[in-house]
């Protein structure tokens, strides 16, 4: 009776990188754990990374919109406050003025002289008057006639300053207030990263899932390597990005942000990963940079919202 016969088959076992080749220490050092970095990015998104020695402090003048967006909340309610507070005592004292050098203050409560302003009889009013000017108020007790010509070209000059005024405070105020940083206090990032197999490759992931109903379109996520290296030539690069695939070539960068969802970058040859040990992992000074970006749904569909997040914690 024959026997089947099974040929040997030589089973070639796939290019691992340090972290899978090397036998590993079972436990981490408590020193090397409770090791604290210096961030590169705070938790909470914001770079901590702070400009000295600014000489061409001009430049920031020259773009004043931004500037004013980048304020604190503290400063930049002063400055919209002063704005209106000084623009409306400028022109307050300019109608005293008018009413001062005409002589309407010599003839207050005479029927038969006829002032710039009417019921403008000192300082106090002229403020009032410049309020309603340029808020358009209007209350009518106060008014401007059509015997002084020197008011009305102030009038006009004041309402279309006070347009400008307007249009450039309160676009300030609105683009300070829908800032996409609030918005991304619901887009939550898992608290450690792991290494560990996924179909037969040894890949690093976290987790990202978003509380809100309303979701953000159009979403992708990108990841970026912040380490310290030193060139062919000596030089030291202290903060050297590097990017990491987190599914740039396959499409699963774009994401459908409606359930939570695993990002994996696979550590091989190309990766930036491939010749860190698992020992040396935890001595490394390096920080992952996870920057999540989209549009919200329930907003203007251009306008962009952008998070970026520290998820290296503990590698496991």
């Amino acid at each position: 009776m024959e026997q089947d016969i099974e040929s040997p088959v030589t089973i070639h076992q796939p290019k691992l990188p340090k972290q899978a080749r090397e036998d590993l220490p079972k436990n981490i050092s408590k020193e090397c754990a409770k090791r604290k970095i210096q961030r590169y990015v705070r938790k909470d998104g914001k770079c901590n990374v702070h400009h000295g020695n600014v000489r061409e402090t001009y430049r920031y003048l020259t773009d004043i919109f931004t500037t004013l967006v980048d304020l604190k909340w503290r400063f930049n309610l002063l400055i919209f406050v002063m704005v209106y507070t000084v623009t409306w005592l400028f022109f307050g004292m300019i109608w005293w003025l008018i009413a001062y050098l005409r002589g309407d203050m010599d003839h207050i409560g005479d029927s038969t002289w006829t002032p710039c302003v009417s019921n403008l009889n000192g300082f106090v009013s002229a403020f009032l008057f410049s309020i309603e000017t340029e808020t358009t108020i209007g209350y009518g007790y106060r008014v401007i006639t059509d015997k002084c010509p020197e008011g009305i070209v102030l009038l006009l000059v004041q309402s279309v300053l006070g347009s400008i005024v307007n249009a450039f405070m309160v676009g300030c105020m609105f683009v300070k207030i829908s800032q996409p940083k609030k918005r991304a206090e619901t887009l939550v990032f898992s608290t450690n990263a792991v290494i560990s197999m996924r179909d037969g490759k040894l890949c690093l992931m976290f987790r990202v899932g978003d509380l809100r109903n309303s979701h953000i379109v159009e979403a992708s996520i990108r990841a970026k390597l912040i380490k310290s290296k030193q060139t062919k030539e000596g030089e030291f690069i202290p903060l050297n990005q590097t990017d990491i695939n987190v599914g740039y070539y396959t499409g699963d960068d774009r994401l459908f942000l409606v359930s939570p969802l695993i990002i994996s970058h696979e550590i091989n040859q190309q990766s930036p990963f491939w010749e860190i040990s698992k020992a040396q992992l935890p001595k490394e000074e390096l920080e992952i940079v996870v920057i999540l970006e989209g549009m919200v749904e329930a907003t203007v569909i251009c306008r962009s919202d952008s998070t970026t997040r520290t998820l290296w914690d503990k590698i496991a």
